[in-house]
């Protein structure tokens, strides 16, 4: 796990904009120190720094379990085991000088060099002595677990104070109850609840973080940040190699109880609105201030408004604070089913789940598109996977999930570890109101919502008419009927029994037989062995003679919408159409799905490709369907990557039955 990884986008929905101090804090690593020659440390030295730090720290020194009490040896053995960890034994000091906060105050001190097992003897800052106070780095709190507080604050959070902020009061989170030992004056270390067992920076409680009962409605500083991953003591190194990256799960700082709160109730704790979570973007500035200041972040004085620059956050978001954000999306969605369906098997999730599946069910519905240019960022191309089909195999490679290949053109999720440590550690944050605006379509205009669109919802109807040609006109006179009226084939056929009837055509010795009378002969037998082996008998089935009537009268269809009636329809020529979906392979390896023929079906192809651009994170277009009449296009919806699936369940939405569209799938060059 890199520093810029860590570094990524977590924020909670409130922090649309933040106010961000100018000026220097009082952080005094931001800019290199000037570090004056190491020199070892005497082993009597060593031993007395490490004993002391032991001391003020409240470090417990290990002892074996089945050890003597009387044996002396034992206790020693733990004791210099303990030395070694926290001091190693070829560590190195140098007296360092820096300057601090906006005076620039000149500050002097001592840091103690060393390498860790494991490390491949590569030199690190592993301590600093400022006055009396000895503070650890991360990589000796990295190789050390618990021998400081640790305390926890949203990702967001630690992003800024790796850029020398303070942490503020209401920024802790997981607690009430904080650590005993968090108190006035005590060294604690701070950890993203993203990845809570990797400590990210060092500081001193300025309150007594201990005996806090709430950090609702709590103003102030917590903690004044000291050292963080990615300061100048972390990037120094004997070698000048850049600074070490975390580790991803440091297990002996997990001290987490094991929690059997619901998905909701640890929602509860970012703060989630009564009325279904969410920000609504054009929100009172004051109260959004409000929020920003409760997530605690702020520098070492408070200023004066004037002193503060407002950041708005609506812009276009990195590669990487993309990918995080598709990441915890997914790892929301699993828990939120987790949360919702924990008597279901596999919590309510049909494996295998398709690539449009796990966008539609696990990420799009819980990506952080809080603006419309956090929305535009928000698209699986703009990812470092570039398609959902390389996400999937990253979570695979990170054994969150299994994944198969099929079809050689998508890859399907046959599990999802639910016990993965990455989703067990997830901390939901807050999502978009669903009545908030979301975006912009593919031409700039405001993506429609679903409400808004009429479609959604919508209940269709094909029915088939059937229209008697000139030579059937006989038939139909006899029977009373309008020759050029449009009949389903069941009219049909009983406007054929009528005029049997009405004939006495009924055969005497078998009713299942017709006699063929002349005008049967003209209009519905023609020249084929079946029809001149009945002509020679004189009787045909009543069946075969119906299949006829029907195969003799002119196509017409219907789309019948909700609760329209047939007789008001406007029918047209010909047979019902379908809705085309095509797969077809572009710029040599890249797939694309297009889908036309909407319109008779009462979809308006723009709002069709504004819901697929989210559902899909990717691009959409609609264009006209190349070939289609200039005074009536047909309008053909385009989206990236192989979306079949979702484009099906978008037209089921708005009430298509699947028989009512045809699959060409180009990429494997046959029809489906």
């Amino acid at each position: 796990m890199s520093i810029n990884t860590l570094n990524s986008f977590s924020r909670n929905a409130t922090h649309i904009t933040t106010l961000i101090p100018f000026g220097d804090t009082h952080i005094m690593f931001k800019k290199k120190p000037n570090i004056k020659p190491l020199s070892p440390l005497k082993s009597s030295d060593r031993r007395r720094t490490a004993d002391q730090i032991i001391s003020d720290f409240g470090i417990e020194v290990p002892v074996d379990p089945n050890a003597d009490p009387e044996d002396k040896a034992a206790s020693t053995a733990g004791l210099t085991a303990l030395r070694k960890s926290i001091l190693p034994e070829s560590a190195l000091s140098a007296r360092f000088t820096t300057t601090a906060g906006p005076d620039l105050k000149q500050v002097s001190g001592t840091i103690y060099v060393g390498s860790h097992e494991g490390t491949g003897d590569e030199q690190r800052i592993l301590w600093v002595k400022v006055g009396e106070q000895m503070y650890p780095t991360v990589y000796t709190l990295w190789h050390n677990p618990k021998i400081v507080p640790l305390l926890y604050t949203p990702l967001y959070v630690v992003e800024k104070l790796q850029g020398g902020a303070d942490l503020m009061t209401p920024g802790l989170q997981r607690g009430p109850p904080f650590p005993k030992k968090a108190t006035m004056g005590a060294v604690v270390a701070i950890a993203s609840l993203e990845a809570p067992t990797v400590p990210m920076a060092v500081g001193t409680c300025v309150i007594d973080v201990s005996s806090l009962g709430s950090t609702q409605g709590m103003k102030g500083h917590a903690v004044e940040t000291f050292h963080w991953a990615g300061d100048e003591l972390w990037s120094w190194s004997t070698g000048n190699k850049p600074g070490r990256d975390p580790p991803a799960l440091i297990e002996a700082w997990d001290d987490r109880e094991e929690e059997d709160a619901s998905l909701v109730e640890r929602t509860a704790a970012v703060d989630l609105d009564d009325n279904g979570g969410g920000v609504t973007l054009d929100a009172d500035p004051t109260e959004r201030s409000k929020a920003e200041q409760a997530q605690g972040v702020e520098g070492e004085d408070a200023p004066s408004n004037k002193d503060f620059v407002e950041v708005v956050e609506d812009k276009e978001l990195t590669t990487k604070e993309i990918d995080d954000a598709f990441k915890n999306a997914f790892f929301y969605g699993v828990r939120h089913h987790m949360d919702q369906n924990r008597s279901q098997p596999n919590f309510g999730l049909d494996f295998p789940l398709s690539q449009s599946a796990v966008m539609a069910l696990l990420v799009q519905p819980f990506l952080p598109t809080y603006t419309p240019a956090r929305t535009a960022s928000l698209q699986i191309k703009k990812s470092s996977w570039k398609n959902i089909k390389k996400f999937i195999k990253y979570l695979d490679k990170q054994k969150v999930i299994k994944s198969k290949d099929r079809d050689g053109n998508e890859v399907v999720i046959l599990d999802i570890d639910f016990k993965d440590r990455q989703i067990e550690a997830f901390m939901p944050y807050r999502l978009p109101k669903k009545d908030a605006p979301t975006g912009a379509s593919a031409n700039g205009r405001p993506a429609a919502p679903l409400a808004a669109e009429s479609s959604v919802g919508q209940k269709l109807k094909v029915v088939s008419l059937l229209r008697p040609k000139e030579k059937l006109a006989p038939i139909f006179h006899a029977s009373k009927a309008d020759p050029r009226g449009l009949y389903t084939p069941h009219e049909l056929k009983q406007c054929l029994i009528a005029y049997v009837e009405s004939e006495n055509l009924v055969n005497a010795n078998n009713r299942r037989l017709i006699n063929i009378n002349p005008q049967l002969a003209d209009a519905l037998l023609g020249s084929s062995a079946a029809d001149n082996a009945a002509l020679s008998t004189g009787t045909i089935t009543r069946d075969a003679l119906a299949e006829r009537m029907v195969a003799a009268a002119a196509p017409f269809h219907a789309i019948i919408r909700n609760d329209a009636n047939v007789a008001d329809a406007k029918p047209k020529a010909g047979a019902p159409p379908k809705i085309q979906i095509t797969l077809e392979t572009r710029s040599g390896n890249k797939t694309v799905t297009k889908a036309h023929g909407l319109e008779p079906f009462y979809i308006a192809p723009q709002p069709l490709a504004d819901e697929l651009r989210k559902t899909c994170a990717g691009s959409t277009s609609v264009d006209k369907l190349q070939g289609s009449s200039p005074k009536a296009p047909v309008m053909e919806v385009l989206v990236q990557g192989p979306q079949k699936d979702a484009i099906l369940k978008a037209l089921e939405k708005r009430g298509v039955n699947k028989n009512w569209v045809e699959v060409v799938d180009k990429t494997k060059g046959k029809k489906k």
